[in-house]
């Protein structure tokens, strides 16, 4: 899954919201001004404070892209709307302001696992909806925020409805919180250097914890039947083994060796067969098809 840069919220600091005033306007412009008017005032009654996010909100951000939020206009899901809030949690990790860089490594690695207790199937989602955050800024940690809120948010245009994962099967929730905790261990650590050979360790504990989480992943799809199911258990057995050896690698050139086969053995496309079988969404992220398609 793809983690977008985070819009930022300044939380405890009061804004003032002007409505639309209707100006001199000719006989025939006057019903459009009226109605603007009434848009206007109907979301600015809307407003509401980044420190009232529940998980669930549909809203619309009043601001684009990244930068300080102080209001958006919530709105009931079955209207339009540019995002969803999907998760929340409250910083427990340090007690002084940590800076903006920690702060968002702290909201990559949890708003994914927490996200996915929301909606469990990302395939699922509309497209171009992507990860978002708020977090604290130094300003508002001074006021005992601590608050991250998650967010599903569509980069342009707007989707219709509440993202919330229909009732799923035991066999669909075991395989949905098996794969998502793979690809969740597999970004949570990426090293930030570039190549193995800058941060061999880095790399050697990124494949740990993925052979760590295709373990499991594989515990739970011992438990499931499929002709399906049963040959991408095999591939992962496959892959699972190379994830161990890169992990147990004692230089960078036998690290990639085992890399390769490891990598391209979780390669979404290689589920669709199973999450067909299992009845979940088989299109592949956009995003995901990229990182694997080279």
């Amino acid at each position: 899954m793809a983690i977008r840069a985070p819009y930022r919220s300044l939380r405890g600091v009061s804004a003032a919201v002007a409505l639309l005033a209707i100006g001199a306007a000719g006989c025939s412009d006057v019903s459009d001004a009226v109605d603007s008017a009434k848009d206007g005032a109907k979301k600015v009654a809307r407003q509401r404070s980044v420190f009232t996010l529940h998980v669930g909100d549909c809203y619309n951000p009043n601001t684009k892209g990244e930068g300080e939020e102080i209001l958006v206009e919530i709105v009931p899901c079955d209207e339009a709307h540019t995002g969803q809030v999907v998760a929340d949690f409250q910083i427990t990790e340090v007690t002084k302001y940590p800076g903006e860089t920690e702060v968002s490594a702290i909201a990559d690695k949890r708003c994914p696992v927490e996200a996915n207790k929301y909606a469990p199937d990302t395939w699922a989602l509309p497209k171009e909806v992507s990860l978002f955050y708020y977090t604290p800024t130094a300003q508002s940690w001074q006021t005992g925020d601590r608050a991250v809120s998650c967010t599903y948010t569509k980069e342009s245009g707007k989707f219709t409805g509440s993202l919330a994962g229909k009732s799923l099967k035991p066999e669909q929730k075991t395989y949905l919180n098996g794969s998502n905790a793979v690809y969740d261990a597999l970004w949570a650590n990426q090293p930030e250097k570039e190549t193995v050979e800058d941060d061999l360790p880095g790399y050697k504990a990124q494949a740990k914890a993925v052979a760590a989480a295709l373990e499991k992943h594989l515990g739970g799809l011992d438990g499931i039947e499929g002709a399906e199911v049963g040959k991408l258990r095999e591939q992962l057995k496959k892959a699972a083994a190379q994830w161990k050896k890169a992990a147990n690698a004692a230089d960078a050139d036998t690290f990639y060796i085992a890399y390769d086969p490891a990598f391209t053995g979780i390669d979404p496309n290689k589920t669709v067969a199973a999450r067909k079988e299992l009845g979940l969404a088989t299109t592949v992220p956009a995003d995901e098809a990229e990182v694997w398609a080279g």
